[in-house]
């Protein structure tokens, strides 16, 4: 892929910075974030503002312009990735290495004394704000929020911000109505003495609601704030959206049952002054909830004294630990994406000999093949489909320019997911269509034995995910190997295919407890540069366990695997193996055709449920 060239909006943008019609003074330093003003992961065309500056399409990362620099910090999974979408113009720092400063160790050695650094509030978490603030003031620099986003003042063809028509879900999908889950949220308002919640995350707001959107690729969710009191609801969105009867039934906007759960809407562009609004008669005692990861913008028009930052919120928490409807819905989810995958690999068995299967034409057709299933809305991400040195780019995207034909003699990662509407899914699996070398085997079977050590772990209640994230990493550091990533996310529920709080991470330690209900990933992998790369992905679901013992009646927990697609055996080395993992392999593998088989004979996907029973085989 050719590389962004950058030079004359490089000269644009420190014009504007010198420019004193968007702050009293020149400024010598603009930071770009990733993200949009609700912190998303994933974010809609006109907020890709970090990918217009310097070309770098991650979803992770940070760029800062100087007067003479232009640095984009972003980690592990990236770096091959960004070094090959940005131009010289720019220095990659790698974020995780030892030589790679902090973006305000960096500031503070290249900028001259007294210097501004400047950034859009509303696209800065407030506890990154207050972090970067805290470290610039100490080396005498200023952290100075610009009203205007000076990225947009040289952005002359900036996309419009998406407003997709809503879905309201019923019972049948959430198991909670809407009213229940304000009535919840309300009681722990209540039990820590908060009058005000303020929810900025759109996934929180989508849940809360029981609505769905499709304002960002891949994630059901729809820009929005929502401002809940104790007698009060306030949901901000663009309020044409709201004129269809069945929405505003579900909403009940026209006949409340009873004041308390009655919603009042305002235009999205309003929570600035209606929270504002609400500030100006906020008694001694009157306590606000908002996510120390809300905007700067917003958290700073609560007085600081009124002000109760939380790392996760309460929504946060509720909606990660799923119900037993959405346990049953993100199962059935899983059921139907199996199908699609086993008549995506029994598809590729035949082709790939005849040589016309590429990358981008082989994404293609699981997503075809997903798009039978009942209840398919579109993809959870974008397809991963990576065969031989493009597998070892961890987050790789095939395009024109990099699409490769798949081939006998080389290893094939597709790492994919969909959204339906009872659940959504996210799977990676490593096959290799002729003989895998004996290196790619023993790399294949570490990557398994750390799979299977996450997956088969039973762990006491109380323990958080990154604890176990050495139990995947054990086999590979035996042999001097590793990977730079985490070994697992959460997984929402027909909402973003990344959630917090929960996480199975060497990155974060904040991460909060596993309790059973909650869904993750576990997705251990090996990637060898210019060569291969290796990741076998399950979502599996938290399940109390019954071990031997209690110790202090603590109680114990343990992992159900959603995802049932065959795990190929021609890559395991099985030698390698020991008694316990084969019986794990064994006993999945008949899981898979046994429930898969049956949903595949029930659509008459007859070659697909050939293939299942071949490859699910037991290891004797």
């Amino acid at each position: 892929m050719s590389p962004k060239i950058t030079g004359e909006l490089l000269r644009q943008l420190r014009q504007a910075m010198r420019n004193c019609k968007y702050f009293s003074e020149p400024i010598q330093a603009y930071i770009v974030p990733s993200g949009d003003a609700h912190q998303s992961e994933y974010i809609a065309p006109c907020d890709c503002r970090r990918e217009y500056i310097c070309g770098f399409n991650g979803s992770a990362g940070t760029a800062i312009i100087t007067e003479q620099h232009a640095a984009m910090w972003t980690d592990g999974r990236y770096f091959l990735q960004a070094s090959q979408q940005m131009d010289n113009n720019w220095t990659l720092m790698k974020m995780g290495l030892k030589e790679t400063p902090s973006q305000e160790d960096w500031l503070i050695s290249v900028l001259p004394e007294n210097s501004k650094v400047g950034v859009d509030p509303w696209i800065i978490a407030a506890d990154q704000w207050k972090h970067m603030s805290k470290a610039l003031t100490s080396a005498g620099h200023s952290l100075v929020a610009l009203q205007d986003n000076l990225i947009d003042v040289v952005w002359t063809d900036r996309p419009e911000r998406p407003s997709t028509r809503l879905r309201a879900l019923g019972l049948d999908y959430t198991g909670v109505s809407w009213q229940e889950k304000i009535t919840a949220l309300r009681a722990k308002m209540t039990e820590r003495k908060i009058t005000w919640f303020v929810a900025t995350a759109l996934d929180e707001i989508a849940w809360l609601f029981n609505l769905r959107g499709a304002d960002i690729e891949y994630n059901p969710v729809f820009f929005s704030y929502a401002i809940v009191g104790i007698n009060t609801i306030r949901l901000f969105v663009d309020l044409k959206r709201l004129s269809d009867p069945m929405l505003r039934d579900h909403l009940q906007l026209d006949s409340p049952r009873k004041p308390i759960l009655s919603i009042q809407t305002f235009p999205y562009e309003s929570v600035y002054t209606e929270l504002q609004a609400i500030c100006s008669a906020l008694g001694l005692k009157d306590k606000f909830w908002i996510c120390d990861k809300a905007s700067c913008a917003l958290t700073q028009i609560i007085p600081k004294a009124n002000r109760t930052p939380i790392p996760y919120t309460p929504l946060c928490l509720a909606k990660a630990v799923k119900n037993t409807t959405e346990i049953q819905g993100m199962k059935m989810a899983h059921i139907k994406d199996a199908v699609a995958l086993c008549e995506l690999f029994a598809w590729l068995e035949k082709e790939i000999p005849k040589g016309n299967v590429t990358e981008i034409s082989a994404a293609d057709k699981a997503e075809e093949l997903r798009s039978q299933q009942k209840d398919f809305v579109g993809l959870s991400f974008p397809t991963i489909s990576s065969v031989g040195p493009n597998g070892a780019i961890i987050h790789y995207r095939p395009l024109p320019e990099t699409n490769r034909t798949l081939s006998m003699n080389e290893v094939y990662l597709i790492d994919s997911g969909a959204q339906y509407i009872d659940g959504t899914t996210d799977v990676t699996r490593t096959m290799h269509f002729g003989t895998p070398s004996a290196f790619e085997k023993e790399c294949f079977t570490y990557v398994l034995k750390g799979h299977i050590a996450v997956s088969s772990a039973i762990f006491p209640n109380g323990t958080k995910g990154h604890l176990l994230d050495s139990f995947a990493r054990a086999a590979l550091w035996g042999s001097g190997l590793d990977y730079l990533h985490g070994t697992g996310h959460g997984v929402g529920c027909f909402l973003n295919v990344h959630e917090g709080p929960c996480g199975i991470s060497y990155k974060t330690f904040a991460d909060e407890p596993l309790e059973a209900g909650m869904i993750v990933s576990d997705e251990p992998g090996y990637y060898e540069d210019g060569s291969f790369g290796i990741r076998i992905e399950n979502v599996v679901l938290v399940i109390p366990a019954k071990p031997k013992y209690n110790y202090r009646n603590r109680g114990s927990l343990t992992f159900e695997p959603l995802t049932l697609v065959p795990i190929q055996v021609k890559m395991m080395n099985v030698e390698l193996l020991a008694q316990k993992e084969l019986d794990w392999v064994n006993e999945y593998h008949r899981k898979c055709q046994e429930v898969v088989g049956a949903e595949l004979e029930r659509q008459g996907r007859k070659s697909a449920l050939e293939w299942l029973i071949r490859e699910t085989q037991p290891i004797i």
